[in-house]
């Protein structure tokens, strides 16, 4: 195995050590880069001038990985950084605005990526609310009907709603915002459509924190409305089994029965993409600010 490989990235030449390390089973370092290059051009618009939390695995997704939110100093300065507030001071995360970070970061084994909601410039103002349908147990078909009661919801609110396989268990459900308002704001209009879900689907639904009283119910998260707090970026692949992807699809695509929170991999994404393109690669046309969801929710 060769210790280092070059990948053209751009403009850039990016170094990738070790590239033959196995981080799944069958799936190389190399062929994790490769995947990202791949995908770069769709993903670059959708985690542009965002803070990153990065999830590596040096060993592999079999051993332990390391939850990283600060840029390690090592990191070249080609690499892109957003310095944000934090209790008690700072933190300076890796941002992603070309292909060749992202190559480099999978080169650090980040297999994957969890963005903000907000970007550089006016990371007070979050661009995206996000609601995440977690279920208890394995009933996809429970989850795309809930997607699709909370897009209802998201249009009575005057909110354009897309969805993205998580690549995990879920669905998220993602309305793009003009950078008009606070992350409390965002926070107080995402709490109270979580709630109002919860209150019309009480057999399906909740937003209980506590697992232990959640039941068999899906569990209606708004925590990602919060400063600081990530969703897994579009495109990302996830650290589990065969290499899920974060997938975004059509609206419509809802109603496919076969459809899985996993339906897509590193291994199909991109063709699937050089097939029919990126089904959000308008959601910046689509964003609406809050007025007319604070009224339907009551919040004055």
């Amino acid at each position: 195995m060769s210790d280092a490989i070059d990948i053209r990235a751009g403009r850039r030449t990016v170094e990738l050590k070790r590239p033959g390390k196995e981080l799944f089973e069958g799936i190389t370092k190399r062929d994790v880069a490769e995947y990202y290059l791949a995908v770069a051009p769709v993903m670059i618009p959708h985690v542009r001038d965002r803070p990153l939390n990065l999830d590596r695995y040096p060993d592999g997704i079999g051993k332990r990985g390391l939850f990283t939110q600060a840029a390690p100093e090592h990191f070249p300065d080609f690499v892109a950084r957003a310095t944000v507030d934090k209790k008690g001071g700072t933190v300076t995360h890796a941002v992603a605005n070309d292909a060749a970070t992202l190559v480099y970061l999978a080169g650090q084994a980040a297999i994957a990526l969890h963005a903000w909601t907000s970007r550089s410039g006016m990371l007070d103002r979050p661009d995206r609310l996000i609601i995440d349908f977690d279920p208890q147990v394995e009933d996809f078909a429970a989850i795309r009907r809930a997607a699709k009661q909370a897009g209802d919801l998201y249009r009575a609110c005057g909110l354009r709603p897309f969805a993205m396989l998580t690549g995990s268990r879920g669905i998220h459900v993602v309305a793009p915002l003009r950078r008009t308002s606070t992350f409390e704001q965002v926070n107080e209009v995402a709490r109270a459509m979580a709630a109002r879900l919860a209150e019309e689907h009480p057999d399906e639904l909740t937003t209980e924190f506590r697992i232990a009283n959640r039941g068999d119910r899906i569990y209606v998260d708004a925590g990602r409305a919060r400063y600081g707090h990530t969703g897994v970026a579009p495109y990302s692949l996830r650290a589990k089994p065969g290499a899920p992807a974060a997938a975004p699809i059509r609206w419509e695509q809802l109603d496919d029965e076969d459809l899985r929170a996993d339906s897509f991999t590193l291994r199909t994404l991109p063709e699937r993409l050089d097939r029919v393109g990126d089904p959000w690669a308008d959601i910046g046309k689509s964003a609406r600010g809050l007025t007319d969801a604070r009224r339907e929710l009551g919040l004055g």
